[in-house]
C-alpha cells in the first residue's frame, strides 16, 4: 500500500479552504460531515484502483456481471471486443488535414478516438479478470496517444478558432492566443488518468512514467497555474469549461501516488467544479442545450465521484444543491426540445442517469432511466448500475425552466396521439451553442417534428460555424426559426468579434400556466431584435390538450409594414385553400389554419456550409403574410391533426376571432365535435389569457 504524507500546511490547510469555500458559495450543509484534523500530518493511504472503484468493489461488479441480464450482456460484448483487440494492430497517425472542418476525411479523430476506446475496454477487462494480456495489449494502444504531439482536435487550434466569438465569462475576451487544451484534451486525460489507476499493478515503472509524462506533458502542465490564459477556464455556462477541469483533476488524482503537489491542480479543479455547478439553472436548465447538458454533466460526475471516494465522501459535490433538487429535470422534461445546437431526443448515457439517480434518490430521474432509455451497454454500466430507486411518473409532465426562459407544454410523455409543444424565449447571449430564435417553437405528434427547429444542419460544424458567419446559415441565424418577422428585420446577437457585449438582447416568457386541459406560455421575444421595424411583439401558445395548438401574436410596427409568421416544417408540406398540411412519415397530417386575413405562401433557404462536401440544399418553410393597418396587429394560428384538407376547411369555416367592446380578444373553433373556446383580457393594452 502506497503512503502519501502531506504536511498540515501544504494540505490540512489549503483543503480546509476549499471546504469553507463550498459552504460559503454551494451553501451545501459540509459542515456536518467529518472535518478534517486540525492538527497533525494527514494521512492518505492510496492503493490502485482508487478513481471510480477500489479492489474492495471487483466482487461485487463480478456479482453484477453473472447475477444481471445486463451485465452478462455487457460483459460477452465486452469480451468479443478485447479478446479481438488483442490481434489488432495499433497502426500509425493518419495524416491530419490544416483545415479538418473543410476537406479532412475523420481518418485520423477516428483513429484516436479507437485507440481511447481500446485503452479503456482493455483497462477494466484486466480489472475484472486480472489477466496481464489485456494489460499489456492496452499499453499499446496508449503509447499511440502518448506519441501523438497534440490531444486537441485540429479545428480547435490556431488559426481556426481564432476567431470564434468566445462565450460569456471568457477572461481572455477577444484577445484569446492560447490554444492547445481543448475538449478533446480533457477527454483523454480524464481516460488515461483512469486507465492509469486500473492498470497500475500491471505495468512496469517505465511503462507507467510514459504514461505519467503524457498526462503532465499534454495536459496538466499546459494549464497548470495558467488556468485563465485559456478561455474555457472561467467560462462555467460552457460544458467546455467542466470537460477541460475534468481531465485536470482525473490525472492528477490519478498520479499522486507518483507526484503528491499535483494536490493544487486537485484543489483547483474541485473549485471550478463548484463553479460550473452554480450555473445550472434552480431547476436544472442549462442554456447550451440538452445534449451539452449531458456531455458536461458524464465527464463532469467522474471527477465528482473520485474526489468523493479519495476524501471519504467529506467533498462531495453530489450534495450540492443544484444536482440534488434537479439532476435529471432537463433531459426528461425537455425532450423534444431540439433548440441551439442541443438536442431534442433522450439524452445522457445510461450510466450517467444510474449514477445522478443513485447519488440523489430521484424518483423523476429513476423514471426517465426506466422508461425513455435502453439497456445499458456499456462497462461504465457495471460500475455504476441501474439504481434501485421506485420510478414513479411525474402527476405533471409540463415544465417551466424559468432559469433559462424554456417551457414544455404536454398532455403526458409516452402517449405518441398526445401533441407536445415546445417553446423558448431568453437572451441571445450564447454565442457559442445559441441561435438567435427569441419567440421560436416545435411541434412533436406521433413521434415527429411537425413544426422543427433546424438544429446544427445538416453538416453539422463546419469551418466557419463558430465565428460570426454563423449569423448567415439559417440553422443559426433568426431567418431559419419559427418566428415573427416585420419587413424582413433580423434578430441580433449579444456578442460579436472584437465587440463589447450587449446587455439585455433577448425576451422573457412572462406566464406560464399549466392544468388537465390546458397550457399556457406567454413570451415577450422584443428585446431580441434592434426594434427598428418590429416595435414589439408577444406571443401567446396555448396548448389545448391533448392536440390543439394555439398562436396567437401581437406584433406593433408602423402601418403599412409587412409581418410575416414563418414556420419550418419537420415534415412534407403542400399549401391549398390557404392551409397549409404537413404530411407525416405514416400518412399521419396536422394543418396549420391561419385566423384571419393572413396569406399563406411556400418559401425556401439557400443553405451552403464551407465544406469540401457540401451540395446546396434548400430549407422549406410556409410563411404566413399580413400587411398592418394599425400599430398594432393580431395574427392567429391554430396548428393541429386532422384526417384531410376537408377536415382542415370545416374547421376554417367554423373558426372565429373577435374583439369585444372592452378590447378582449375571442377565438371559437370545432373540432372532433366540441366547441373549443379561448377569450384572452385585455389588461393595460395587452392582452392576457383569461383565467
Amino acid at each position: 500500500m502506497t503512503k502519501i504524507f502531506y504536511s498540515y500546511f501544504v494540505l490540512n490547510i489549503s483543503l480546509n479552504l476549499v471546504l469553507l469555500f463550498c459552504i460559503f458559495l454551494f451553501n451545501c450543509d459540509l459542515s456536518a460531515q467529518k472535518g478534517i484534523a486540525s492538527d497533525g500530518d494527514f494521512e492518505i493511504h492510496l492503493q490502485h484502483p482508487y478513481l471510480l472503484f477500489s479492489d474492495a468493489d471487483i466482487p461485487i461488479m463480478r456479482e453484477r456481471i453473472e447475477k444481471t441480464k445486463e451485465g452478462r450482456e455487457i460483459m460477452d460484448a465486452l469480451k468479443m471486443t478485447t479478446n479481438r483487440l488483442l490481434y489488432t494492430p495499433v497502426g500509425s497517425a493518419p495524416a491530419q488535414s490544416k483545415n479538418p472542418r473543410y476537406d479532412g476525411d475523420g481518418k485520423y479523430n477516428n483513429w484516436i478516438k479507437q485507440n481511447r476506446e481500446a485503452m479503456l475496454e482493455l483497462a477494466f477487462m484486466y480489472q475484472i479478470t486480472r489477466d496481464e494480456k489485456y494489460a499489456q495489449k492496452a499499453f499499446e494502444f496508449i503509447t499511440a496517444l502518448c506519441e501523438v504531439p497534440l490531444w486537441n482536435y485540429k479545428a480547435h487550434e490556431f488559426p481556426i478558432i481564432y476567431d470564434r466569438v468566445w462565450p460569456w465569462n471568457a477572461l481572455a475576451k477577444d484577445d484569446q492566443v492560447v490554444f492547445n487544451y481543448d475538449i478533446r484534451t480533457g477527454d483523454i486525460a480524464t481516460e488515461m488518468g483512469i486507465a492509469f489507476d486500473w492498470l497500475y499493478t500491471a505495468l512496469s515503472k517505465s511503462q507507467r512514467d510514459k504514461m505519467r509524462g503524457a498526462m503532465l506533458e499534454k495536459a496538466i502542465l499546459l494549464a497548470r497555474n495558467n488556468y485563465d490564459y485559456h478561455w474555457w477556464a472561467t467560462s462555467y455556462k460552457c460544458n467546455w469549461n467542466t470537460i477541460c477541469f475534468t481531465g485536470l483533476g482525473i490525472s492528477s488524482l490519478a498520479l499522486l501516488t507518483e507526484d503528491s503537489s499535483l494536490m493544487d491542480v486537485v484543489n483547483e479543479t474541485y473549485k471550478r467544479t463548484g463553479l460550473f455547478l452554480n450555473e445550472l439553472g434552480n431547476d436544472g436548465g442549462w442554456q447550451e442545450g440538452r445534449g451539452y447538458w449531458a456531455y458536461g454533466m458524464r465527464t463532469n460526475v467522474f471527477f465528482i465521484e473520485a474526489m468523493k471516494r479519495f476524501s471519504n465522501g467529506e467533498y462531495n459535490l453530489f450534495k450540492h444543491p443544484k444536482l440534488q433538487t434537479h439532476p435529471v429535470d432537463f433531459a426528461l422534461y425537455g425532450l423534444t426540445g431540439y433548440f441551439g445546437d442541443g438536442s431534442g431526443k433522450v439524452v445522457g448515457s445510461t450510466y450517467l442517469i444510474n449514477k445522478l439517480t443513485e447519488e440523489t434518490k430521484n424518483t423523476d430521474a429513476a423514471w426517465y432511466r426506466e422508461n425513455m432509455m435502453q439497456q445499458g451497454n456499456s462497462f461504465f454500466d457495471i460500475i455504476w448500475p441501474k439504481s434501485n430507486v421506485k420510478p414513479i411518473e411525474p402527476k405533471i409532465a409540463s415544465r417551466y425552466f424559468s432559469s433559462i426562459d424554456w417551457a414544455f407544454m404536454r398532455t403526458d410523455f409516452t402517449n405518441a396521439d398526445n401533441v407536445t409543444v415546445a417553446c423558448k424565449a431568453g437572451f441571445n447571449d450564447d454565442p457559442h451553442h445559441g441561435h438567435l430564435d427569441i419567440g421560436q417553437f416545435i411541434v412533436y405528434w406521433k413521434d415527429q417534428y411537425f413544426i422543427t427547429d433546424l438544429g446544427r444542419g445538416e453538416y453539422s460544424y463546419d469551418e466557419k460555424y463558430f465565428n460570426e458567419a454563423r449569423w448567415t446559415y439559417p440553422p443559426a441565424n433568426s431567418a431559419g426559426h419559427n418566428l415573427i418577422y416585420v419587413n424582413d428585420e433580423q434578430q441580433i446577437s449579444a456578442k460579436l468579434k472584437n465587440k463589447p457585449w450587449l446587455e439585455g438582447i433577448g425576451g422573457k416568457i412572462i406566464d406560464f400556466r399549466n392544468s388537465e386541459s390546458l397550457d399556457y406560455t406567454l413570451m415577450d421575444p422584443t428585446k431580441a431584435y434592434p426594434n427598428k421595424e418590429l416595435q414589439k411583439w408577444r406571443r401567446h401558445l396555448l396548448l389545448s390538450k391533448p392536440d390543439v395548438v394555439i398562436v396567437i401574436d401581437e406584433v406593433s410596427c408602423k402601418p403599412g409594414s409587412k409581418i410575416e409568421a414563418r414556420f419550418h416544417p419537420g415534415v412534407e408540406m403542400e399549401i391549398a385553400d390557404n392551409i397549409t398540411m404537413l404530411k407525416g412519415k405514416n400518412g399521419e397530417s396536422m394543418a396549420i389554419i391561419p385566423i384571419g386575413n393572413a396569406k399563406m405562401e411556400a418559401g425556401k433557404h439557400a443553405y451552403l456550409p464551407v465544406r469540401k462536401d457540401a451540395d446546396m440544399t434548400w430549407i422549406p418553410y410556409v410563411s404566413s403574410l399580413f400587411d398592418s393597418e394599425k400599430i398594432t396587429s393580431i395574427i392567429g394560428h391554430i396548428i393541429l391533426p386532422v384526417d384531410n384538407l376537408s377536415e382542415a376547411l370545416v374547421i376554417k369555416k367554423s373558426l372565429i376571432m373577435n374583439t369585444t367592446k372592452n378590447g378582449d380578444l375571442e377565438i371559437m373553433l370545432n373540432y372532433k365535435g366540441k366547441k373549443l373556446p379561448f377569450i384572452f383580457e385585455t389588461i393595460k393594452g395587452e392582452l392576457k389569457l383569461k383565467k
